[in-house]
């Protein structure tokens, strides 16, 4: 267990006033780039300080791994960087879960910069998130099937060899199709990396409002502030079913709350060349990017981008998210999107529009689950048994499927229509099928949606 210590308190809760939040966002941007900020700083030290920094950072070459079928870019100038925590199941992280796939991710997040600099956006995803994950080359010569699990398990299917290029690769796929984001950028942090981050501090202060024993986090931490480094640190990230609720929600909160305190003990401690050297050897040999990203220069490039975003205008959200339970109640162990809100929340990033945070949080409140819409699925193309393979998708997603069957003439879209009463249920449908109408009809069965399926329709997001 670490000992007392004058550091930043990382409080273990998720839940924070708007300033906290939008602290914490501006925080883990920091974490993602704006460190090359300090290496510029010690690059007057000696060119071999620069040089040996400059190749501490990994290069995955994603080009040609992604894939066809990616969403189109409809802001251009804006950026989404897809950030993960990178936890590998060999070598130095061998204890954190034996007996799992090699390579996994333990946080997973978008940050969204906007095209004329002035605010940014970071969104993460619990890990947790069942959703549909897209054939991808495992890159051992073999390719996986699409099929439904956690999100975090694109990483680990890409990176069965791993190969860090080919797990980001599934990730980004994974991540464009459920969300329609189109991914620029790629950066994947290692566990052991952060952890001498937070040794080159000297540690970081937590102050759990409990004792936290997690045999799984290899953590013992007793109630009351104490300053953790090593594993204790690692731990401390990592601990999930110990602490509040034991949700991944819950442990976003407290990861969010731990880098800011690493951050603002970073900014108060690094006065010394080798206290700065230090530090940013263990973030930099602990970070992989795409290619176009892998330098000391083109990282000090996007931290100098973030510099300029006002502080009120940098937000940290996580997804509109609810337990899977509600509407398959055999999981509990998962949760799902909240639709529609969590699709409009992507269009807004993909057409480079700020979030309206007030809504998001009020809708919410009142939100419509998929077991509360109750779908009448109709074919309307010549390809037999589609509307029986869109009613098993909407069965699997929670959907209440009230029957199936063929519509007169063929259709080349796909439509929902519905009862006037049934609007919101219909928005919550639509949100799920890019590119569909909705419209009343008066001849829309009473008391159920109708998703009539034409020649594009191909799955639900």
């Amino acid at each position: 267990m670490g000992q007392r210590g004058n550091g930043r308190q990382a409080r273990p809760t998720g839940r924070a006033r708007r300033g906290q939040r939008t602290r914490r966002g501006r925080i883990l941007l920091w974490i993602a780039g704006a460190f090359s900020v300090l290496i510029l700083a010690v690059a007057g030290v000696g060119a071999w300080v620069y040089q040996d920094l400059d190749g501490s950072i990994g290069a995955a070459d994603i080009d040609g791994k992604v894939g066809d079928g990616r969403p189109e870019k409809l802001s251009p100038g804006s950026k989404n960087i897809l950030v993960v925590g990178s936890d590998s199941r060999d070598g130095d992280n061998s204890e954190y879960g034996k007996g799992l796939t090699t390579m996994q991710s333990d946080t997973l997040m978008v940050v969204h910069i906007a095209a004329d600099r002035k605010w940014a956006t970071v969104v993460s995803f619990p890990r947790d998130s069942w959703v549909e994950i897209p054939a991808c080359d495992k890159g051992d010569g073999t390719r996986s099937e699409a099929h439904h699990f956690k999100i975090n398990e694109a990483f680990a299917i890409g990176g069965a060899t791993g190969e860090v290029a080919s797990a980001a690769a599934c990730t980004i796929r994974a991540v464009e199709q459920n969300t329609g984001l189109r991914i620029d950028h790629f950066m994947s942090v290692d566990f052991q990396g952060f952890k001498g981050m937070v040794n080159a501090l000297g540690g970081i202060e937590v102050c759990p409002e409990q004792a936290i024993h997690d045999k799984k986090a290899h953590l013992d931490l007793e109630a009351g502030c104490q300053t953790v480094k090593d594993e204790d640190a690692l731990g401390y990230v990592r601990t999930r079913y110990s602490v509040g609720d034991g949700s991944d929600i819950s442990r976003i909160g407290r990861q969010q709350e731990f880098m800011g305190a690493l951050a603002d003990r970073a900014k108060q401690k690094l006065t010394s060349p080798g206290e700065l050297y230090d530090f940013l050897k263990a973030a930099t040999g602990s970070l992989t990017t795409d290619r176009s990203l892998a330098g000391v220069r083109p990282l000090a490039g996007l931290a100098t981008e973030l510099k300029g975003v006002p502080e009120d205008r940098l937000t940290f959200l996580t997804v509109p998210n609810y337990p899977r339970e509600l509407d398959i109640p055999s999981d509990r162990a998962n949760v799902v999107w909240q639709y529609p809100s969590a699709a409009r929340l992507f269009t807004s990033l993909a057409e480079d529009e700020e979030v309206d945070e007030k809504r998001l949080a009020g809708e919410a409140k009142n939100a419509l689950h998929a077991r509360d819409v109750r779908v009448r699925v109709l074919n309307g193309t010549d390809r037999g048994g589609l509307a029986g393979r869109a009613a098993e998708e909407l069965r699997q997603a929670g959907y209440t499927v009230t029957g199936t069957g063929n519509t007169p003439d063929t259709e080349s879209k796909t439509r929902v229509s519905y009862p006037a009463d049934q609007r919101a249920q219909a928005q919550v449908l639509k949100s799920r099928l890019p590119g569909a109408a909705a419209e009343v009809s008066a001849d829309a069965t009473t008391g159920a949606v109708t998703l009539v399926v034409g020649e594009d329709f191909k799955s639900l997001r």
